[in-house]
């Protein structure tokens, strides 16, 4: 009934599409949906690496079937445990009772703690090989990307390297799965707010993953979410050591909160004189009306950072506090910020602002401008100052 998708001659793609869930973790809005990607391999032990998102297990099964038919799984291996691929594992002990599962230290607890599994674990450690009949499996823990059982699955006779969440993007497989039959430029952005949103607050650990890539002759790479890399696999780990060194480029995003439009009249004065500097990738952001994941994935794209908020109880906006917040847990780095706000009897935003500065280690930029009440004359020449001081820092 499927049309398999094959990998090589022996392993295929058996993932599912997921267009209906609204929000990641409960948290990250799928505009464009999301897919849970796990691959079957059909050999002498037939062996399954990761599962689907408990919600799709019968399309997940009857791709699986339409492939072994009634042949047993022998082997599960567990990359990662976030339910959205493990939520499958319980049902599917079931079905092949005798499958072994495996994974690696970390992994078995886990197992235990959702599933209540205990028996028919394989614990596996780095550079640890499974040999399933024609193929070879070997294992290398790459921990804290993002969890800390990941690990990565590498299959050198097709030089396959099953990924787990790393290289994984937002994004249903339209047709397309693999990254040659698609728009690729399309789903760039979507790898960025992943990563940024999802990955990115453990830029240390995927820069030693990557270095643990380096050693491997990479041909495929198979990830948990997002399309199956074969043909942009240079530029895909460009991208994942660019922003796991915070490095961003030249381009500046403002993001304001406002009540009544004066905020929001600040930083349009800013954003214009950020044209008239030369700066062309300027992007601008109401924190009330755009989610914060699309925000933080800019931020990591672009170096300067402009952030206004009126006072709110004494307090940010509470829609910037959360933007800010969320940037803070991340931990980004490198990066230019200057500030603005109003208030109308006390003002607290812009001094907030600047301490989100220090507990980050920004560099600050320019003279922070705080209007009281409407904008007047001196406060938009020192908005059009702030523009310039943020192009001079971004053109260097």
């Amino acid at each position: 009934m499927y049309q398999p998708v094959n990998l090589s001659d022996a392993i295929y793609y058996v993932g599912v599409n997921d267009r209906r869930t609204n929000l990641f973790e409960n948290m990250w809005p799928l505009e464009r949906g999301i897919a849970y990607n796990s691959y079957l391999i059909n050999d002498e032990k037939t062996t399954l690496i990761d599962t689907v998102e408990i919600g799709h297990i019968d399309k997940f099964l009857k791709k699986i079937k339409s492939i072994i038919g009634d042949k047993p799984i022998d082997y599960l291996v567990i990359n990662h445990m976030e339910p959205d691929h493990a939520g499958s594992i319980e049902l599917l002990t079931k079905l092949y009772p005798n499958m072994q599962l495996v994974g690696n230290k970390k992994t078995g607890p886990m197992v235990a703690g959702f599933f209540g599994i205990n028996d028919h674990f394989i614990e596996v450690a780095e550079g640890d090989t499974l040999n399933i009949g024609k193929h070879t499996l070997q294992f290398y823990m790459i921990p804290m990307v993002h969890w800390p059982e990941t690990m990565i699955t590498w299959e050198a006779s097709n030089g396959i390297v099953f990924s787990g969440d790393a290289f994984g993007s937002f994004g249903t497989l339209d047709g397309g799965i693999f990254d040659d039959e698609i728009e690729f430029e399309y789903f760039v952005d979507e790898m960025r707010r992943y990563y940024s949103n999802i990955v990115g607050k453990y830029g240390s650990p995927v820069q030693k993953a990557l270095e643990k890539l380096k050693a491997l002759d990479i041909k495929i790479i198979a990830a948990t979410h997002g399309p199956i890399l074969r043909s942009h696999i240079a530029d895909m780990i460009e991208m994942y050591d660019q922003w796991s060194r915070y490095e961003a480029g030249k381009g500046v995003v403002i993001a304001y909160a406002s009540m009544y439009g004066y905020t929001e009249e600040m930083a349009e004065v800013i954003a214009r004189e950020l044209a008239l500097q030369g700066i062309k990738a300027i992007r601008m952001y109401d924190v009330s009306k755009t989610h914060a994941s699309h925000i933080i994935s800019d931020i990591f794209k672009y170096k300067g950072v402009i952030l206004g908020s009126p006072t709110y109880n004494n307090e940010l906006h509470p829609n910037m506090e959360s933007l800010v917040n969320k940037l803070e847990h991340m931990g980004v780095q490198n990066h230019y910020l200057a500030t603005f706000g109003s208030f109308t009897w006390a003002g607290a935003a812009v001094k907030k602002l600047n301490a989100f500065a220090e507990k980050v280690k920004w560099e600050t930029v320019g003279t922070p401008v705080e209007q009281k009440h409407a904008l007047k004359e001196d406060k938009y020449e020192a908005c059009r100052a702030v523009a310039v001081a943020m192009a001079d820092k971004i053109k260097q």
